[in-house]
């Protein structure tokens, strides 16, 4: 295999959250390959022998087992995610020295720099040693680093970019996410007759940015091959680099991921004083003896203090667990690309996701982390119980999402109207005039006509229900009976409105409102 004109090779290591799952030990992967890992109910990763035997990603966990019932599924977790593959990176330090970490399962080296090193036989190598704890790996070579990551996707050695892109989907753009573009721009240019990157490519430049923008303009680059970065340039940002020196030597996990989280907050200071962010990280750090250690991460997306933090600590941790490194005698991060936050281009120089972060951080600080909550969706029969207050940031993983009886059908309606508060009452009558409530049978008494709320009068125009619900029976305390209606009624004056109504203590009272 040779590449004597390209300079980037992509190093993809395919459904690799199963793999970091398996190399971890959270799951168990048989003979047969059927494993997969699922983040909200639904597929995120799976193996190639899950895709055969009809597993897609973004499918729930039940419809998946369903066509697959021997499908092994793990829990997504991008900390083990990074935290494995860090050491797969050290792999590649033996053969090539520029290595950069667009994402834990791809990784872009520096090919002409380990060519004139090992010769012919660079690629070969690289390929050998990312493979050496057993996970299949794929490598693309070309003269663009987004060219090399497509390239990688089906194992090409590409000498002509134009040529090789011209016969690539447009869909292979939104495949990857470290080519960073925008999963709608490309569903639009699907959707406008753009079939291949070699059809994207014809279209002048400036049309694609008038019509889509930053996003637009990122796709048109990668699909005519424009000249791209070099891997891991020396971009050096001494004012805004931090570094750490430990009282005593690192050589445990908790104390290395202290030190990221302590460093990663006093570089984002600095970042955020010069009104920056940081998508590309360099961690150096020197070890006893005094090796230098370093590895450089990318994200298409600025990096948040926690994403910072995270990554720091995935690959200390990759370098302590290693073994062999020795203990770590100073730590230094380097921002060597910055740009200015999205958010400031947009929509000028307010305040920013990450300071509202840090603002809410030190309110937590100061009163606890209880009096900063956010709302998360649970399972229940009604609307309110299905809002559960949590601390913000905290995550929970015992959300009752199963199937609740007598639950409300969707669509659900969108805002709450307190139906505890007096003028939440109304009265419902019949063509009569009559008023209409709910039987000990869970019935209605009569045919909805009308319904009354303050001093207004509608006309009901669709009804469903009455549903009834019988909770807590066992506990007096708690125990509720009631029944439920979804409404669709108009006013006089042609206001249309939808509520969920309930009855309960022999009154209606407006719960919800639809939107």
């Amino acid at each position: 295999m040779t590449a004597a004109s390209a300079r980037v090779a992509a190093l993809w290591f395919p459904d690799w959250p199963v793999h970091a799952a398996r190399l971890d030990g959270a799951v168990e992967v048989g003979a047969d390959g059927l494993a997969a890992v699922a983040a909200g109910h639904r597929v995120r990763v799976c193996t190639q022998a899950a895709r055969l035997r009809g597993v897609r990603r973004g499918m729930k966990i039940r419809q998946a087992q369903a066509v697959c019932p021997e499908l092994i599924v793990a829990d997504d977790d991008p900390e083990r995610d990074g935290r494995v593959f860090a050491p797969m990176v050290d792999a590649l330090d033996d053969v090539a020295s520029s290595i950069e970490v667009l994402r834990p399962g791809l990784v872009i080296v520096d090919a002409g720099a380990a060519q004139r090193f090992h010769g012919e036989a660079a690629l070969e190598m690289l390929v050998d040693a990312a493979s050496a704890r057993g996970v299949d790996t794929f490598v693309g070579v070309a003269g663009e680093i987004a060219t090399a990551v497509i390239a990688a996707r089906v194992g090409a050695v590409v000498t002509d970019s134009p040529a090789f892109l011209a016969n690539q989907p447009v869909g292979v753009l939104a495949a990857e996410e470290a080519l960073g573009c925008d999963q709608a721009v490309v569903d639009a240019l699907t959707q406008l007759g753009v079939r291949t990157l070699g059809e994207l490519a014809g279209v002048d430049s400036t049309a694609i940015t008038t019509r889509f923008g930053l996003a637009g303009q990122r796709c048109h680059r990668i699909a005519r091959g424009a000249p791209d970065r070099r891997v891991a340039p020396e971009l050096p940002a001494p004012e805004l680099s931090v570094d750490y020196v430990p009282e005593d030597p690192i050589s445990r996990v908790d104390t290395a991921a202290f030190a990221a989280r302590v460093l990663s907050a006093r570089l984002h200071a600095r970042l955020h004083a010069a009104g920056v962010s940081c998508q590309r990280l360099r961690v150096r750090v020197r070890v006893a003896g005094g090796d230098i250690l370093e590895r450089v991460w990318r994200t298409r997306r600025a990096l948040s203090e926690d994403d910072t933090a995270n990554r720091v600590r995935w690959q200390l941790d990759g370098w302590l667990s290693g073994g062999g490194r020795g203990e770590i005698e100073y730590l230094e991060l380097t921002p060597l690309e910055v740009a200015e936050p999205e958010e400031r281009r947009l929509f000028g120089s307010g305040g920013s996701r990450e300071a509202a972060y840090r603002a809410i951080s030190r309110v937590q600080s100061a009163l606890g982390v209880d009096a900063v909550v956010q709302p998360r969706v649970v399972g229940g029969r009604g609307v309110a119980e299905r809002v559960e207050w949590v601390p913000y940031g905290e995550r929970r993983d015992d959300v009752r999402q199963a199937s609740w009886c007598g639950q409300i059908p969707p669509p659900l309606p969108a805002r709450l109207m307190g139906p505890g508060h007096p003028a939440s009452r109304l009265r419902i009558v019949d063509a009569d005039g009559s008023e209409v409530y709910v039987t000990a049978e869970a019935l209605l008494s009569g045919e909805p006509y009308a319904l009354s709320w303050g001093g207004n009068r509608f006309v009901l125009r669709l009804w469903a229900g009455p549903w009834p619900v019988d909770e807590a029976w066992w506990d007096p305390a708690r125990a509720r009976r009631a029944a439920r209606m979804q409404v669709v009624a108009e006013s006089a004056e042609g206001t249309v409105v939808g509520w969920l109504i309930a009855w309960a203590g022999g009154q209606w009272r407006v719960e919800a409102a639809y939107s």
